[in-house]
């Protein structure tokens, strides 16, 4: 069983619900003030994450390639999208192989921190494959549950790949970059549902999420709040919709319902070989897609 974080992780987590201890209409807000200040990112690794790394090296049976049909008898790049994606390492991570990617933060400070790791370290981020090169990089600020940011985005505003790294911002590595956890539980419902509506169709579109922190009681609060893949499993089934939780923070497993009509599907699930620290032993991958 994997041992519980260290004392100074747990006094960093402290010190952030401490800074979050608003109302949640103040969160974003108080979000921005971190990246404004830039003097505590503790969930700062300095690195993409090394299990979306191995899906999209070892698991192309799941994500296929980089490309999708146009509709008019050619190919595009996939469209890829990075919620919450903190300084930009897997926005960067995912153009390197060949998708046009979007990160999505709302500090303009983050931003600024992602525009400045893709002018001085993109040496980190060697094309993949020559033959298919590498894509193109946005780097988006604006709120991921409103429309406005989508009409800088190419096409129709569906992605084929996004990255929910456990939801956004999870304090020990990359703050923004996981995403879920960083939302309290009331948001769940519109985390669904706007995943819901911007993934494209099965098969082309996948959605990754990386599940953290599995191992924190719910009762803990937050953030980063405590998720099981139990919370995935029913809230991106039934997108959109308030779901009952118990007293003790945890989803209610014993309630008879079948996926709702725009649920997503579940279509893989297992325990990365590789992920940060902090998540070693308790982190899970989950892939989805539309029904």
């Amino acid at each position: 069983m994997a041992e519980g974080p260290p004392d100074s992780l747990t006094e960093a987590r402290a010190q952030l619900q401490a800074h979050f201890s608003v109302p949640e209409s103040e969160h974003p807000d108080r979000w921005s003030k971190l990246w404004d200040a830039g003097d505590f990112l503790p969930w700062d690794r300095g690195l993409p994450q090394p299990a979306l790394v191995d899906v999209l090296s070892d698991r192309q049976d799941l994500v296929g390639s980089c490309f999708v049909e146009d509709g008019s008898g050619g190919k595009r790049r996939k469209r890829a999208l990075v919620p919450g994606c903190g300084r930009g390492y897997d926005v960067l991570l995912v153009a390197s192989f060949g998708y046009d990617a979007y990160g999505l933060e709302v500090s303009e400070s983050a931003i600024k921190r992602c525009k400045e790791e893709q002018a001085y370290n993109l040496h980190k981020y060697p094309v993949r494959d020559e033959a298919t090169g590498a894509g193109s990089v946005k780097f988006l600020k604006g709120d991921f549950f409103r429309e406005g940011w989508l009409e800088y985005v190419d096409g129709d505003g569906k992605f084929e790949l996004i990255f929910d790294y456990t939801a956004s911002l999870t304090l020990t590595h990359a703050a923004s970059r996981h995403f879920l956890c960083a939302l309290p539980p009331s948001f769940r419902p519109s985390w669904s549902l706007r995943h819901s509506q911007l993934l494209a169709p099965a098969p082309a579109g996948n959605l990754i999420c990386l599940e953290f922190p599995t191992y924190k009681d719910p009762s803990a609060g937050g953030p980063p709040w405590a998720l099981s893949p139990q919370v995935y499993v029913e809230h991106l089934s039934h997108p959109g919709e308030e779901l009952p939780y118990d007293d003790k923070g945890h989803i209610k497993q014993d309630v008879p319902r079948g996926a709702s009509p725009g649920g997503l599907e579940r279509v893989a699930h297992w325990q990365p070989e590789r992920t940060h620290e902090i998540g070693k032993g308790t982190d899970w991958v989950s892939v989805w897609r539309q029904r």
